[in-house]
């Protein structure tokens, strides 16, 4: 149980790192043009690839393993369950926070990030980086 809480804790960190990947790269792609709606989709890949990276040394380290593409495909199908909920609760924290609009893509990536972590971290240690026994 401890090992448990010590990983989520890091992932939670490791979260925390993503949140402002994901709203730094929310803002640039924002001040570019793109919408709250599109911009966001396209910051929370920024987010998933940056986690994956603290994530899988951090978080669940498994000796010096080479980082791979089909690894990086599982975290990304991983953190899109994750991200539909995340996503869910980003517009409708867009549409119910009575903000300025100024503040309210940052809210409302901080309101999706709570919804979608524990889907996420569910994801991440018990099918992406699950260790597997040899046979």
């Amino acid at each position: 149980m401890y090992l448990l809480k010590k990983q989520f804790a890091k992932f939670a960190a490791s979260g925390m790192v993503g949140f402002v990947a994901d709203s730094s790269m929310l803002y640039m792609l924002l001040a570019l043009g793109l919408g709250w709606y599109v911009g966001r989709l396209l910051s929370f890949l920024s987010a998933v690839f940056v986690t994956w990276r603290i994530n899988r040394r951090h978080t669940f380290p498994q000796g010096d393993r080479p980082a791979s593409w089909s690894e990086f495909g599982r975290y990304l199908l991983a953190m899109s369950a994750g991200g539909a909920c995340n996503y869910a609760a980003y517009v409708l924290a867009l549409r119910l926070l009575q903000v300025p609009p100024s503040i309210k893509p940052l809210l409302g990536v901080a309101v999706g990030s709570l919804a979608g972590m524990v889907v996420n971290f569910i994801g991440a240690k018990w099918w992406v980086f699950h260790r597997r026994r040899a046979a």
